[in-house]
């Protein structure tokens, strides 16, 4: 069974920083690509950022690029979102994914990701 707990999120004031985390057990972490998305109260999900299965290339949305960074650790089988000048429009719950297709680049739509982890919310403050 395939299982992705995120966790690290909080309520934090505008400007500040928090480290979001997603450890993937059940299935090879490590050959698939990993996302990051987000849900605000009545608002679609949406694409925050991505990872390649090796690591090397990152793909991010507009309204993150230049604040969020998304990184993996293969020996951990976890996944990471730093995010750095949060602000009040950032607040979502926000949900990592694994990619249903393995040794594939990063993925920018939520039909690419087969396995989603429940949630954890990310409220920005003013």
């Amino acid at each position: 069974q395939v299982q992705l707990v995120e966790s690290g999120g909080g309520l934090v004031q505008a400007g500040d920083s928090l480290r979001l985390s997603c450890v993937v057990s059940g299935r090879s972490f490590s050959n698939y690509p990993m996302g990051w998305f987000r849900q605000a109260p009545g608002k679609e999900r949406e694409f925050v950022a991505s990872i390649s299965w090796s690591g090397d290339i990152t793909y991010y949305a507009d309204s993150v690029k230049g604040r969020f960074t998304i990184s993996r650790d293969n020996v951990k089988n976890t996944v990471y979102l730093q995010m750095n000048s949060l602000k009040p429009e950032d607040t979502a719950a926000y949900y990592c994914a694994q990619g249903a297709f393995a040794f594939a680049g990063p993925r920018r739509r939520r039909d690419e990701y087969n396995y989603w982890g429940q949630g954890t919310q990310v409220t920005v403050s003013t």
